[in-house]
């Protein structure tokens, strides 16, 4: 048996069995320095506000940033699942209010030199996230490189995080570029929608949108859709400087109030509404069959 109708069993087996599919979301950004990993955990606790289990997985190799923001120091990481035979249960770490991260170390980076049975090991472990969490938010790394480019393929859901400034709207654009350009990348089936961070002043995130989306549309004919905004906060950047975040040290602030927004409309446009949520096990498949 080849290692594609491999992966394509595990994941048949998978659908057909009864267990409930997490609703993955790839959070990216052209640059780095714009709020991206702050936008995946103020999301992630946004969604358990709600009621909602989450699990972030920090793909940003290397920088740590989610443990970072956490204050919490991970025992373990993606590595240690696949070197050193720890269950998934084993290297997910509890931040607050009960959002669980895994911290990504080099794991994913060293697929390549994985072999078929590792693969299909990885995959069967970590879908085991779809029983563990209701949303799972990869936050992947700055830039095109082609890790970064690897997730976001993969992904049904991406939020893209841009800053008003010029730099941030050039490198949004050329993201969104090399994503086009990708051999694996489906317009039709992936949902692309912007977040403007940093705004000085209401509307200016629609305004920034606008000025982004006119020129995609116009060379690339990428469909993407606009989130809203987060103002720029100094409360935001004060519970940063203290590791925690902003939707909990001070759930009044104007950015924690973005965030509860922002989660609410995308909890509303919630894509299982029409039966297609995949879930981790086609994501990571997605990922993996490429390796080989």
């Amino acid at each position: 048996m080849d290692q594609a109708q491999q992966l394509r069993n595990i994941i048949k087996a998978n659908n057909h069995s009864q267990k409930p599919l997490a609703r993955v979301i790839t959070v990216t950004s052209g640059k780095g320095g714009v709020g991206k990993s702050n936008t995946s955990i103020n999301l992630a606790i946004q969604f358990r506000k709600m009621g909602q289990r989450v699990v972030i997985l920090d793909a940003d190799f290397g920088l740590a940033n989610i443990e970072i923001m956490f204050g919490t120091v991970p025992k373990h990481n993606l590595s240690d699942l696949i070197y050193q035979g720890k269950s998934i249960k084993e290297i997910i770490t509890w931040g607050p209010m009960e959002v669980g991260f895994i911290s990504g170390g080099s794991g994913i980076a060293g697929l390549s030199n994985l072999t078929k049975e590792n693969i299909a090991f990885i995959i069967q472990k970590l879908s085991e996230l779809d029983s563990i969490a209701d949303v799972i938010i990869i936050d992947t790394g700055a830039g095109i490189s082609e890790a970064v480019l690897g997730f976001l393929v993969a992904s049904q859901e991406i939020l893209l995080v841009t800053t008003p400034e010029p730099t941030s709207i050039t490198d949004s654009y050329s993201l969104l570029k090399a994503l086009n350009r990708h051999p694996d990348f489906s317009k039709e089936e992936t949902k692309i929608r912007m977040i403007a961070n940093k705004v000085l002043k209401r509307g200016d995130g629609e305004s920034l949108y606008h000025k982004l989306y006119s020129v995609v549309t116009r060379y690339l004919e990428i469909p993407m859709e606009y989130l809203g905004e987060v103002p720029e906060d100094g409360q935001l950047s004060k519970a940063v400087m203290q590791q925690k975040p902003v939707s909990m040290e001070n759930p009044t602030a104007k950015s924690a109030l973005a965030y509860e927004e922002l989660t609410a409309i995308l909890a509303n446009k919630e894509i299982n509404k029409t039966g297609s949520r995949r879930g981790m096990t086609a994501f990571l498949s997605h990922i993996l069959s490429r390796k080989k």
